[in-house]
C-alpha cells in the first residue's frame, strides 16, 4: 500500500496558540494553495481518510472530488491530540510548571488534562491496523502533524509505547499542506 500522509493547511488562529483538538477553519486562499500543490502528486481514485476536524475535512473533500475519489471517510482516531484546558491559550499563558511537567514525561503526561501522547498512539495504531486489513493500493490520509509522526512511526515497526516515545521526542518540521509518502 502507498500511504499519502498530508498535513492540513494553516488554520485561522493567532500565532503561538495551543489549538490541538479545537475545530478551526482554514482561509480560502490557504485551502486553494494546498489543493493546487497536492493535486499533481496524489493518485486518482485513491481511498481518502480524514480527521473530522474542519481544517482537514475541507481539504479532503475538495481533493476527493477533484481526484475522482469516493467521499472521504472521517475517523476520530485521526483527530489531533486534545490539550484539555490548554486549548486556545497562548503558549505563554500556560503555566511554566505545567509545560515543564509535560517535558519531564512527554509520553504519559496529559497536557491540560487532555490526552497523553500514549493515548493518541493507541488510537492511531488501531486506525493503521484497520487500514492494513483493507488491502487497498493507495490511501490518502489528511490529518495533523502529531498524527503523521505517529503513522510514520508505525512504519518503523515500533510498538505503541515506542511509537509514542518516537513521536514525542522527535521535533517535527512538517509544514502545513505538506505531503509525506510511505510505502508499506
Amino acid at each position: 500500500m502507498h500511504l499519502y500522509l498530508v498535513r492540513h493547511p494553516r488554520p485561522i488562529v493567532a500565532a503561538n496558540t495551543c489549538y490541538g483538538r479545537t475545530d478551526l477553519a482554514v482561509a480560502a486562499e490557504e485551502l486553494a494553495s494546498a489543493h493546487a500543490s497536492l493535486l499533481p502528486v496524489l493518485p486518482k481514485n485513491a481511498q481518502v481518510f480524514s480527521s473530522p476536524l474542519r481544517r482537514c475535512m475541507d481539504l479532503s473533500e475538495s481533493l476527493a472530488q477533484t481526484l475522482g475519489c469516493a467521499k472521504p471517510t472521517y475517523d476520530e482516531r485521526l483527530a489531533e491530540m486534545h490539550f484539555g484546558d490548554w486549548e486556545m491559550r497562548t503558549w505563554d499563558d500556560i503555566p511554566r510548571t505545567a509545560i515543564d511537567a509535560w517535558s519531564q514525561d512527554m509520553v504519559e503526561y496529559q497536557p491540560g488534562g487532555g490526552e497523553s501522547v500514549m493515548q493518541v498512539a493507541h488510537r492511531v495504531r488501531a486506525f493503521r491496523d484497520e487500514l492494513t486489513e483493507l488491502q487497498i493500493e493507495h490511501a490518502i490520509v489528511i490529518c495533523h502533524a502529531g498524527i503523521i509522526r505517529l503513522l510514520a512511526a508505525c512504519e518503523h515497526g515500533l510498538s505503541v509505547p515506542e511509537m509514542a516515545l518516537y513521536a514525542a521526542q522527535k521535533p517535527h518540521k512538517i509544514r502545513y499542506g505538506e505531503l509525506l509518502v510511505v510505502d508499506c
